[in-house]
């Protein structure tokens, strides 16, 4: 590790490609000067309230993370922001590709797509002396931008290795967070030439009914990137406890997002205010102890941040500045008697396990 204090960071969910190409941010910048940036614009809730940047996650010792595309297609009639042909949904989709290969070859990332260049990314992050290249894996939150199967081929020989099969609202392949339904046909499809090409299925934002027909129809690697715990936060987007078990029957890792309205109930978004709320760091333990509870273990659990994924500061833990506060989890996590071996798995150690695994 690079000051040998810190413990190495794996952040299972970040938007940041999205922030780059949608929200105009360059994340390179320090989080204070995007703040500064910022202060006066009103398109976006969350202006002047971002989280997330290449020197904090630097800061953080967050050295890998699952980082997305996504892109929704949405019908005319739908209230849903997005756009209204899978065509145009792809061509976002490639315009956030493009960013990550532009930050690529400016040396601020580093793609990581099978087991060799994980294991060598993670000797680089050791070994290396300030400014540390970022490692990332690619994934695809939401389906609905491959306009047909033909264009999973394309989108693995650029390095995607996760999908999410749907995101909010009905979609293409799925049904997401506030629908209801299966997968159909073509979601079914979906699944087989994923677990073809050993694409691993991100069960997050699935509702209900897709989850389950996903489990039945879906052989390869499953983890959850960012979700809560519905007993917990009684909401769709959360986990059932049946669910949870399914996951861990699956060698699922579990990822615990810090969106404060999946940590806290009776969250309005807009009107709630997080430290009014008690949404604190402390808060993402209650959910990871309650995974850890059914499990027996530690050993299924991680950190999917999902910060800055549509929110800023408005809706994430009162306690937390920028992403870079994630290395005071280790010292809360002893407090409640987390072991050191439990530490390591969850700030990394359980997700390239998970990699390894399916990578193997």
């Amino acid at each position: 590790m690079p000051d040998g204090k810190r413990p190495l960071i794996f952040d299972a969910h970040l938007d940041l490609a999205m922030n780059a190409m949608e929200w105009n941010r360059d994340l390179r910048w320090p989080v204070s000067e995007i703040r500064q940036h910022e202060q006066g614009m009103t398109d976006k809730p969350d202006r002047a309230k971002g989280t997330v940047t290449f020197p904090a996650l630097r800061e953080g010792n967050i050295g890998i993370v699952i980082a997305t595309q996504i892109s929704r297609y949405v019908k005319k009639d739908s209230s849903l922001p997005g756009w209204n042909s899978p065509e145009q949904a792809w061509a976002m989709t490639q315009a956030q590709l493009a960013w990550y290969r532009t930050m690529e070859a400016a040396g601020e990332l580093r793609q990581i797509t099978d087991l060799p260049s994980l294991e060598a990314h993670l000797d680089k992050w050791q070994s290396a002396t300030e400014p540390h290249t970022l490692g990332y894996i690619l994934s695809l939150e939401g389906a609905d931008s491959l306009v047909e199967l033909s264009y999973l081929d394309r989108a693995y020989e650029y390095g995607l290795r996760a999908i999410g099969p749907a995101h909010y609202g009905p979609g293409v392949y799925a049904q997401g967070t506030n629908a209801t339904g299966g997968l159909g046909e073509r979601g079914r499809d979906l699944l087989r030439k994923m677990e073809s090409l050993n694409i691993i299925l991100d069960a997050t934002h699935l509702c209900d009914d897709s989850f389950w027909e996903a489990m039945d129809h879906f052989n390869g690697p499953v983890w959850a990137s960012h979700s809560n715990c519905r007993s917990l936060v009684n909401h769709n987007r959360q986990f059932a406890d049946e669910q949870i078990r399914e996951l861990l029957n699956r060698g699922a890792v579990i990822g615990m997002p810090l969106d404060a309205w999946m940590m806290v109930p009776g969250w309005v978004r807009g009107q709630t205010d997080p430290e009014k709320a008690g949404a604190k760091l402390e808060v993402m333990l209650d959910h990871m102890d309650h995974i850890c509870q059914l499990a027996g273990t530690a050993s299924c659990i991680g950190i999917g941040t999902d910060l800055d994924g549509g929110f800023g500061r408005e809706q994430s833990p009162y306690d937390l500045d920028t992403i870079a506060d994630l290395q005071r989890l280790p010292e809360m996590l002893s407090k409640r008697g987390y072991s050191d071996d439990d530490i390591e798995g969850i700030m990394h150690g359980n997700w390239i396990r998970f990699l390894r695994k399916a990578w193997a």
